[in-house]
């Protein structure tokens, strides 16, 4: 697919029915999520701050996400959307110049938080944190091209805010202009319910916390769009880094390389994942 087509099928994805979105964290897992059949790939802000040896929260530059996203574009023929934190600056230019940069880079869309990159994750006061998502839609419109500009509420994740209030902010920046909207970690399904039935956009779901426990259909039954792992498959793919070196270091044992995948078939899943 070409980029003008990739940048279609993304921006159609969303109009209808409901979509996981997997985050790959590099071209080897973009292409074997690719050869599994997804249909679009995200960056997780997290897991591609895992790879540089860094802490997930403020810690990978505007350049460093931007060339990473790239990387992704160009491993397979998959639409990618950029998970950019806060827009890589508090300013509503910022986040304008954020999504410009982005559109250049080949990415599909973005998502955009409205909470600080400081400790404590503190939201922007309310006012401010609209004209940063009129300023992001905007210059998406600006690209004159398919573009999800995603608008995130992430004071319900951080406890800085509960879900009325989250809500609130939700509804003003599908006013502003965003495409996709989403509010991370919710308690549970009936308060995923209440996010679906508060704005008229589409809304993005993140497979963690108590939603984990839901299957894509039942989800899709909620009326959620968009399904996001985050990086909930990086934590995973940690989790069995861990698990094996402690295995062999503490306890003298390799039982948990049983579980490996054979070369041949991770080769061919790089393969098929690059060329389809």
């Amino acid at each position: 697919m070409s980029l003008a087509q990739r940048h279609q099928a993304f921006h159609d994805l969303h109009q209808q029915g409901c979509f996981v979105i997997p985050n790959p964290w590099d071209r080897g897992s973009a292409q074997m999520m690719a050869a599994l059949g997804a249909k679009a790939l995200a960056t997780s802000s997290a897991a591609h701050a895992f790879t540089l040896g860094r802490p997930d929260g403020g810690t990978v530059t505007r350049d460093e996400a931007l060339a990473h996203a790239q990387d992704l574009i160009a491993a397979t023929p998959l639409p990618v959307s950029g998970d950019f934190e806060n827009g890589f600056g508090d300013s509503p230019e910022d986040v304008a110049e954020t999504v410009r940069l982005s559109g250049e880079a080949g990415l599909s869309g973005i998502s955009v938080e409205d909470t600080q990159m400081i400790p404590g994750n503190a939201p922007y006061p309310f006012d401010l944190a609209v004209e940063r998502i009129r300023a992001g839609a905007a210059a998406a419109r600006a690209l004159k091209r398919p573009f999800i500009f995603c608008a995130r509420a992430d004071g319900v994740m951080h406890g800085t805010c509960d879900l009325t209030e989250a809500i609130r902010g939700l509804q003003a920046f599908e006013a502003a202009g965003a495409d996709l909207l989403y509010i991370p970690v919710p308690p549970g399904p009936a308060e995923l319910k209440q996010i679906v039935a508060c704005v008229t956009k589409p809304v993005n779901a993140l497979a963690a916390g108590p939603l984990k426990q839901l299957t894509v259909a039942e989800l899709a039954t909620i009326g959620v769009r968009r399904i996001s792992t985050g990086s909930q498959i990086a934590r995973l793919t940690h989790a069995a880094v861990r698990d094996a070196t402690t295995a062999m270091l503490d306890h003298g044992s390799f039982a948990p390389l049983a579980g490996a995948a054979s070369g041949d078939e991770i080769d061919a899943l790089l393969l098929k994942g690059a060329s389809q």
